[in-house]
């Protein structure tokens, strides 16, 4: 009879493992679970759902390791930098399947990123209470930072998900903490999509940086630990651009940006594109010859 806790265990949902080790595990692994299945003491054909087979972490070309005494004493990088920037480093240098020349250099900038982080939540906690999110009142770099947010999400859900890509988690994260340095949160509302973006951030970089995201968790004012939450749901609606940055050419040479409207009407963005005031200079006694519009990308104005 099986066992309910083999039930609830089994299969396992990913099968992680060095590239040097995984094959005779796996092996081992498998012959057991298809002997206790033929037993009668488990469910199923497989004991694991998915394969992720990890890449080795060179130095000077060649694996490191510990029977070659090259492998180096962790204590002394989570002494330095803190397990959290280490993991950082570690999961942002390659994807998990190659193997990468090992850095110090790489604990630096994940030390920066966290350090970043950190200081963009203490700057928002003590610049005061923070409204509850409504999306109708907030401005259009509110807006803005809200489909950043929510793009992130997706990016995250895909590349934990699906792709095991956790170096573009780490970089996704990286770039919605440059979205927040840029914020000018002034405009009262827009502080709840401060907070959205960095708890946000906390949950997404929290299997890869747990302890940081704890604190960072509890510093954004939420009682309950982030460990506890469920993945947050990305909003579709908030993906829905609004506004649209167009580059502007003279002759197919770039002279200016416009900022238009996600549905503005193509006489419209033509005309906006004209009166730019650096493209306007270019136009001045020219004769123009063609407009040309590239949808949601750029206007090139043909001129003789």
């Amino acid at each position: 009879m099986v066992d309910e806790r083999a039930k609830y265990w089994a299969p396992v949902d990913h099968y992680v493992g060095g590239i040097e080790h995984a094959i005779l595990h796996l092996l081992y692994a498998r012959f057991y679970f298809k002997l206790m299945r033929d037993e009668g003491l488990v469910e199923g054909d497989e004991p694991f759902r998915r394969l992720l087979m990890l890449g080795m972490v060179l130095q000077g070309g060649k694996k490191m390791s510990k029977s070659a005494g090259d492998a180096g004493d962790p204590q002394k990088l989570l002494d330095r930098y803190g397990a959290d920037a280490v993991r950082v480093a570690m999961m942002f240098a390659a994807p998990p399947e190659q193997s990468f020349e090992w850095a110090e250099a790489g604990l630096e900038g994940a030390m920066r990123f966290l350090k970043r982080l950190w200081l963009l939540v203490q700057e928002h906690v003590q610049s005061g209470p923070v409204p509850a999110l409504d999306v109708a009142t907030l401005s259009a770099a509110g807006k803005d930072l809200r489909r950043k947010t929510h793009s992130t999400l997706a990016k995250a859900d895909d590349d934990y998900g699906r792709r095991l890509q956790f170096n573009t988690v780490v970089s996704a994260v990286m770039e919605l903490a440059n979205e927040v340095a840029r914020m000018d949160a002034s405009h009262g509302p827009d502080r709840a999509a401060v907070q959205e973006a960095l708890e946000s951030a906390a949950l997404v970089i929290s299997p890869i940086a747990p302890h940081i995201a704890h604190s960072l968790w509890s510093a954004l004012g939420r009682q309950d630990a982030v460990v506890n939450q469920n993945w947050p749901a990305v909003d579709e609606d908030a993906l829905t651009q609004q506004r649209l940055r167009l580059v502007v050419q003279v002759n197919g040479k770039v002279r200016g940006q416009i900022e238009v409207a996600a549905d503005a009407q193509q006489a419209d963005i033509l005309d906006q594109a004209k009166v730019e005031e650096n493209v306007a200079r270019h136009l001045e006694g020219k004769t123009l010859r063609k407009e040309i519009y590239v949808r949601n990308k750029l206007v090139n104005i043909v001129v003789g």
